[in-house]
């Protein structure tokens, strides 16, 4: 294996080499850097000219300029990188800093969030096939892919954002909307789950009823302005985790999973106060290790109740113990809500349509955490509906063609149950293309997000991308390049990797 990356890597060098170098030649030949001094009235405009020119050494031509650039980049693994600076004489190695923690941070959480729903409803619209849930996912893909996201961008500001805020100022549901809302929601179940005649019928109706029960209580609740889960909505999604969670990873019928899953939902349920009273002042990083540990709790729970099958009831109890953090934390977000959004910087308009933050905001680490959530909001779902449309599609093809292989009907013919068919044998073959789309689509993700950042004023490297062509300015052009061409090698690099580990049948050596 280290022989095969130390080879992918130095191919790499050399193909990193030649783009940076056509990229670097591209933006410098693009236009005139030094036009708005040459049309400047100021008296001082040939010192100007000459002050920037020894700058940016627009002395040296552009192909030989590369090497001073390509120079300071290797400087970076001695640990003095110098990406030169910008047309305003500013650090390009400073700005591209905090560019990127903030592209970065938008673009890890939309792609994180993309794979997994991509992954899911995939994979059961294929074990789907032809019903009616499958021929709703195909024509929100197909509407999703045609969809350009600038203008994505513009109706959730409108419509999300907007809308919603004004929604928030008196949040009262009309009655005839209930009605509505309940035929809809009893319509995606009944196409979701499966089942002819009555069944679907039965399910219609249930799921109606439920939604139109939950409605009115968030309605007469005053819900919307008071957001909560409390000790009984937790309960019942971490007993439903335990549940959910079992049934994929083991199987309903491994009892040592299923009680161990319960165990760790008990303890969940249990930790809901103490968790609300002891977290008031808590740093980020007290908040990670209570994550941390609660994952560890959950795991040693799974190892002792194990018994002979201790590390899948390990595994199913970790992933429940996770859940029930994300839980209890998001009801701690909730709790906040209230206090947040009537504060003096937001004065009643949570949901944010510009920025990645509220300026001058205090509060706990609760309050600037629902204040990320408000920004990150809107553009993470232009991003993420783009990316949706595109893991679904690959997802469901992927499985469908795996379910038609003979070591499939083998396993069917062995008497093997058809949660082990699909998610031992299928799903793990299946993932093997969609680790080439998630690699090629890092890249793909970030240029969307230039777009979506100009339309929510989010300042990242789409911003120090822009500036650098609108100044002719190569330096932060290719910071900009520099990143996204790193993650692009990075990731197709870990892509390879993870082929071996799908498909024992590919070696990297």
């Amino acid at each position: 294996m280290a022989t095969f990356i130390v080879r992918r890597l130095i191919a790499s060098i050399f193909i990193f080499l030649a783009a940076t170098y056509l990229m670097y030649i591209l933006t410098a030949l693009s236009g005139d850097p030094l036009e708005d001094l040459r049309t400047s009235t100021a008296p001082n405009k040939q010192q100007l000219i000459e002050a920037r020119t020894a700058l940016l050494h627009l002395d040296v031509p552009p192909y030989l300029r590369y090497f001073i650039w390509i120079a300071g980049v290797g400087k970076c693994f001695i640990g003095q990188c110098d990406l030169g600076v910008t047309v305003q004489n500013q650090p390009v190695t400073v700005l591209l800093a905090q560019a990127a923690g903030s592209t970065l941070q938008l673009v890890t959480i939309a792609s994180v969030i993309a794979i997994i729903l991509g992954l899911v409803v995939g994979i059961t619209t294929a074990l789907r096939q032809y019903s009616g849930y499958d021929y709703g996912v195909t024509f929100l893909s197909f509407l999703f892919f045609s969809l350009p996201i600038f203008w994505v961008a513009v109706l959730l500001k409108q419509f999300v954002a907007i809308g919603f805020n004004d929604f928030l100022s008196d949040p009262q549901i009309a009655p005839w909307i209930i009605p509505i809302l309940a035929v809809i929601s009893g319509l995606i179940w009944m196409s979701i789950l499966p089942g002819k005649g009555r069944r679907k019928l039965i399910t219609f109706a249930a799921a109606a009823l439920a939604s139109a029960a939950v409605i009115i209580y968030m309605d007469l609740s005053d819900w919307f302005s008071y957001p909560h889960i409390g000790i009984v909505g937790v309960a019942l999604t971490l007993v439903g985790a335990a549940f959910g969670v079992t049934t994929i990873s083991t199987g309903l019928k491994n009892r040592r999973a299923l009680y161990a899953s319960l165990v760790v939902a008990g303890i969940g349920v249990a930790a809901w106060y103490p968790f609300i009273y002891f977290t008031t002042g808590l740093p980020f990083w007290g908040w990670i290790g209570i994550g941390v540990a609660t994952v560890l709790v959950a795991l040693a729970v799974g190892w002792f109740m194990g018994g002979d099958d201790r590390r899948p009831v390990a595994r199913t109890a970790a992933i429940v113990g996770f859940v029930a953090f994300s839980v209890l934390s998001l009801d701690r977000f909730m709790q906040v809500w209230d206090d947040y959004a009537n504060s003096g910087r937001i004065k009643g308009r949570p949901i944010a349509t510009i920025g990645s933050g509220t300026p001058g905001l205090e509060g706990s680490l609760w309050v600037h955490g629902v204040d990320l959530f408000t920004h990150l909001l809107l553009p993470t779902l232009a991003l993420i509906l783009i990316s949706f449309a595109t893991y679904t599609r690959y997802s469901r093809a992927s499985l469908l063609e795996v379910m038609n292989q003979d070591y499939i009907r083998t396993a069917r013919a062995k008497g093997l149950t058809e949660r082990t068919v699909v998610v031992r044998h299928a799903f793990r073959n299946a993932l093997i293309p969609i680790a080439t789309i998630v690699a090629f689509d890092i890249g793909g993700i970030i240029g969307g997000a230039v777009i979506t950042e100009r339309v929510f004023g989010w300042t990242g490297m789409g911003a120090l991308f822009q500036n650098g062509l609108d100044h002719v300015d190569p330096n932060p052009v290719m910071a900009f390049f520099l990143v996204t061409g790193s993650l692009a090698i990075l990731f197709n690099l870990i892509a390879d990797l993870v082929y071996a580990g799908l498909d024992p049948r590919i070696r990297v050596s």
